[in-house]
């Protein structure tokens, strides 16, 4: 049986898990295909940014401001057709506007009476600080991307934590909807994870690059891991 009783910090992935990206993704990209005439089922969409995020982030660091600028190349280039300047910042200026998930802000709330709280996610400091407004509670640790020099699937990113944090492995527990950004390194670190599986009964990957690494333990909400969390 997974026990919740021994861990001190819970450390959540932000966007997937607890922002809906895949809205918000959707929400910036379709218009701008719509303006140049290209039509794309919202599965197909979502899988192609995921290849080509994943891409990006495996080569030499560079902010995520630029990953997502190189995202929307690709995506034009894919579907051929050119992108007017303004439209190659159409991502990272719409990321602070990217919705978090209905259950997202009650049951940080809710965990915050317990456990600290820490994100370890994919992006840049200054985007964070925008999404932070909108996550509402406020995270005892934020390590990202641009703090690492890295994108995780690198142990990097969840070994600064882990020093920041100045906890043992064995105290935090990672939360996440990536198994390949999340599962997979955590697993390899001998961090306890928890799969957060916003996708479930939805079509293909979505916009996170497949693994199938296994969780130690499965959700499907952000109100169920407060409620199984709560009850330890």
């Amino acid at each position: 049986m997974f026990s919740f009783s021994e861990f001190v910090c819970l450390t959540f992935d932000c966007y997937g898990t607890l922002i809906d990206w895949e809205s918000g993704i959707l929400s910036a990209l379709k218009p701008l295909l719509a303006e140049h005439g290209r039509e794309m089922r919202d599965d197909a969409l979502l899988e192609m940014y995921g290849k080509f995020e994943a891409q990006a982030e495996a080569g030499e660091y560079r902010r995520y401001r630029d990953i997502l600028r190189f995202v929307t190349q690709r995506i034009a280039s894919r579907l051929s057709f050119a992108l007017h300047e303004q439209e190659i910042d159409l991502l990272p200026n719409s990321l602070k506007n990217w919705p978090a998930f209905p259950d997202t802000v009650e049951a940080l709330r809710r965990l915050k009476s317990r456990y600290k709280l820490a994100i370890i996610s994919n992006t840049d400091d200054d985007l964070f600080a925008e999404t932070a407004k909108t996550l509402e509670v406020p995270f005892d640790f934020v390590i990202t991307a641009e703090k690492a020099r890295s994108y995780k699937p690198s142990r990097r990113n969840f070994e600064l934590a882990v020093e920041r944090m100045g906890l043992p492995k064995g105290k935090i527990l990672h939360c996440a909807q990536s198994r390949y950004h999340d599962i997979v390194p955590t697993k390899e670190l001998g961090i306890a994870n928890v799969w957060v599986d916003r996708r479930t009964g939805r079509l293909g990957p979505g916009a996170t690059y497949p693994a199938t690494a296994m969780p130690d333990f499965t959700v499907t909400s952000l109100r169920e891991l407060a409620d199984a969390a709560l009850r330890a």
